[in-house]
């Protein structure tokens, strides 16, 4: 798992509460769930996936009682 820091990733952030990571191809979006929800001690109200240059890109909203900026500034990514 690798977050992914671009403009569009920030913006969603602030706006959407959905931070954006990138997995291996293999993976499923429940090992993706089960993954964030236990490392970040979170909890996930969904998830979008894209394959992109053989990686999975994920889109990971969090409840409305977890924020996605606590966690970006953990990760140094605000």
């Amino acid at each position: 798992m690798k977050p992914i820091v671009t403009e569009k990733a920030v913006m969603m952030i602030e706006r959407e509460n959905v931070l954006t990571f990138e997995f291996r191809k293999e993976i499923t979006k429940t090992e993706i769930k089960k993954e964030v929800e236990e490392i970040f001690n979170v909890k996930v109200e969904s998830i979008r996936t894209l394959i992109r240059n053989n990686k999975k890109c994920a889109y990971v909203k969090l409840k409305k009682e977890f924020l996605a900026m606590d966690i970006a500034t953990k990760l140094g990514l605000m």
